[in-house]
């Protein structure tokens, strides 16, 4: 779960004595003992300090690291906290993305978006890259029916009944998710919301 250099990063940052053993389970990947987590600490420049008993400290974590025949091992749920924390396969640069998209939630005004855009994140910290191209694209759309309900939907409902006789006039944002996504974009388009594609 983590490389050696990312362990080191990890380890001097201010974390509990929980984490930090936490931290150095997941890099050793394996049931260890505490000799081999004292080893891999000093490898990555954390000494772990002699004031630490990490048995107890790892007894005590709540199921996070469990003592098995051959050695401490960090949980599924051990692996969940510390993708909490923002630990993940993810390079130094893509958890910068994911801390600075995280900054920017507060400006967005609309708490539906705001909460599209966070689920999104949210996967993206998870690694469910599928899952946050869908809700970043649930977002986009959310943001796109609001612009034209707010701002051009005369000029929508003229273009969605030249091209489809049939349209009945949106009168909500929710008549506006009526139209399939290809044919609003194309609607959009038409009345210059959005460029051609």
């Amino acid at each position: 779960m983590l490389s050696l250099d990312e362990l080191k990063t990890w380890l001097h940052r201010d974390l509990s004595q929980k984490d930090k053993l936490l931290l150095i389970l997941a890099a050793l990947n394996k049931p260890s003992q505490i000799a081999d987590m004292k080893r891999l600490g000093t490898e990555a420049g954390f000494r772990i300090p002699s004031s630490w008993n990490p048995s107890a400290s790892l007894a005590n974590s709540k199921g996070l690291a469990i003592r098995a025949p051959s050695g401490w091992e960090i949980t599924d749920a051990g692996k969940q906290h510390l993708r909490n924390l923002g630990v993940t396969k993810l390079s130094p640069a893509a958890v910068q993305v994911a801390v600075d998209l995280r900054a920017e939630l507060p400006s967005i005004q609309n708490d539906d978006t705001r909460q599209f855009v966070e689920e999104a994140i949210k996967c993206y910290e998870a690694e469910l890259y599928r899952s946050a191209v869908v809700m970043s694209w649930l977002a986009a759309v959310h943001v796109m029916h609001h612009h034209v309900f707010a701002n051009c939907l005369p000029a929508f409902n003229a273009e969605a009944k030249r091209v489809d006789g049939r349209w009945r006039d949106a009168k909500s944002t929710d008549d506006l998710g009526r139209m399939s996504e290809s044919d609003f974009l194309d609607r959009i388009a038409a009345i210059s919301v959005i460029g051609k594609m």
